[in-house]
């Protein structure tokens, strides 16, 4: 007979911090409950390497907690008593083991958050919720300080959290360098040299995990990579992989941490969002390793300060803003765009090459960066008027770090501006001469990025073109965007109309671009 116990303890897929006080002493009376269950895999169409690495992380910090001495209930997604949700599982477990209470860490995704707390309203047990002991802010802490303001500017926020956090300060409390933001230095084209870092992640082969995953019928897409999947799953292969970072690339990070290279998708990105997002490192351990980097000449300080804007500022600012605004964040779609999208979204089968780079390596490896994710995928998105509920899908799927609660703003906010500006000042499009001059995305196409019309031109031009004809009600007395809209009047009307043609024309055939 399993011996009862007096509390369980829920660990979700993206709390794996083996340094939550939880963790500080085993005690017999608790059991921690870490369980794989069709409701996480089928929200939405996950990626394969997203759903293998989660469920293998979550294996391996099961083992990590049962060799410390603690007392685990492991739910494997192919066990007999598996009920594939995870209030039925609490409920059915809670029974089993005789518990007199149940407790979790404070869910980051709101939908998780709503439903554990209704099902604790149904129980006599006794629930508590406790903090996950892992984000730099309280989830009202944006809205606090924000108050009374007319837009949440992340630069107001995150000057905040540099003085709140000591981040890049002199003696003085003043920013390092004299500036708050090097933002502008951190724009260049990689020229191809310096090279790019070797891949320092580890290679895992999970295909027995794989193999049951597809036995139990989830669905999926992407390519699993089972037998080399390379992404960390423990605390110390993070911090393996924070160690590469620093020495190797972070010296570069900032010149190049906009260019895109389509030989080199790693480039000098971290690759670090997935362990943090699952909580595998601490933000603040990540800042502190960041500008030893620069106190000790390691890296310089524009490099350092763009990758602290990453997470000291936009990380905790985008997950303020998911907590101000939701539940209902999600179904914003102020500019009425409503396209589905396209098939090559799931294939990257088009003749667009930025896209098709871009897609491609999203779906061979389950990662973009951030520019890849806003300035080529998004952007194309934005300018084609794809409905933002499908790309939000999409991109909550597709991506290994993506969880709703820093997902769902960089897409519906940042990226497509279906909340009507709440984050962005202005929506983030451009032309095709954008992603030629960042880049070799355009080398080799079969559209010129220089033909506005007809049948050679590339679709961003007419497309960006007729997105700020179409929307001048909502965005022509936006002071961001005056130059955009003195540019379009000096347009000859011929050149006007035939730009909409084309334009119009696109739209009506996205499946074959």
């Amino acid at each position: 007979m399993t011996a009862a116990c007096h509390t369980l303890r829920l660990v979700l897929g993206d709390q794996l911090n083996p340094g939550h006080s939880w963790f500080a002493q085993a005690d017999p009376q608790v059991v921690y409950v870490l369980m794989e269950v069709r409701q996480e895999t089928d929200y939405v169409l996950h990626h394969a390497q997203k759903i293998l690495a989660i469920f293998a992380a979550m294996r391996d910090f099961a083992r990590q907690l049962r060799d410390a001495g603690h007392r685990v209930r492991y739910v494997a997604l192919d066990d007999a008593n598996n009920r594939q949700s995870i209030p039925d599982n609490l409920a059915a477990l809670a029974a089993h083991y005789r518990a007199e209470a149940v407790q979790w860490q404070q869910p980051d995704e709101w939908r998780l958050d709503a439903q554990l707390r209704d099902w604790a309203a149904t129980q006599p047990l006794t629930c508590e919720t406790v903090n996950s002991e892992h984000f730099l802010t309280a989830r009202g802490d944006l809205a606090a300080l924000m108050q009374g303001r007319r837009q949440w500017l992340m630069e107001h926020f995150y000057r905040h959290m540099r003085r709140r956090h000591q981040v890049l300060l002199d003696a003085h409390g003043q920013p390092e360098g004299g500036q708050w933001n090097f933002d502008h230095d951190n724009r260049k084209p990689w020229p191809g040299t310096p090279p790019e870092p070797a891949d320092w992640r580890p290679q895992h082969d999970h295909s027995a995990l794989w193999a049951m995953i597809e036995r139990a019928g989830v669905a999926s897409f992407g390519a699993p990579q089972a037998a080399a999947l390379r992404w960390p799953l423990n605390r110390a292969e993070a911090l393996a992989c924070l160690d590469a970072f620093i020495t190797t690339a972070l010296p570069h990070f900032g010149d190049y941490e906009d260019a895109l290279a389509a030989q080199a998708p790693r480039l000098f990105h971290s690759l670090l969002s997935f362990v943090l997002n699952v909580k595998m490192l601490h933000p603040l351990e990540v800042l502190q390793r960041a500008e030893g980097a620069w106190r000790s000449g390691q890296a310089p300080l524009a490099a350092v300060e763009g990758f602290v804007r990453q997470i000291l500022g936009w990380r905790e600012y985008v997950r303020g803003i998911y907590w101000a605004h939701m539940p209902g964040y999600d179904a914003h779609n102020a500019l009425g765009h409503h396209q589905p999208l396209p098939h090559w979204f799931w294939s990257g089968d088009t003749r667009m090459r930025c896209l098709h780079v871009a897609i491609t390596q999203s779906l061979q490896t389950a990662h973009a960066h951030h520019i890849q994710r806003l300035m080529v995928i998004g952007n194309f998105a934005l300018l084609a008027g794809l409905a933002p509920q499908a790309l939000h899908r999409w991109y909550l799927g597709i991506y290994i770090d993506a969880f709703e609660w820093v997902e769902l703003p960089n897409t519906l906010g940042m990226s497509q501006r279906a909340d009507g500006g709440v984050i962005a000042t202005k929506p983030y499009v451009s032309s095709a001469a954008y992603l030629q001059r960042m880049g070799d995305y355009c080398r080799g196409c079969g559209y010129d990025p220089k033909q506005k019309t007809g049948a050679r031109a590339c679709p961003f031009n007419a497309l960006y073109w007729d997105f700020f004809a179409r929307h001048a009600p909502a965005l022509q007395a936006n002071p961001r965007l005056a130059l955009v809209y003195r540019q379009r009047q000096k347009m000859a009307e011929p050149q006007q109309t035939a730009l909409r043609a084309q334009a119009t024309q696109l739209r009506q055939r996205l499946e074959t671009l």
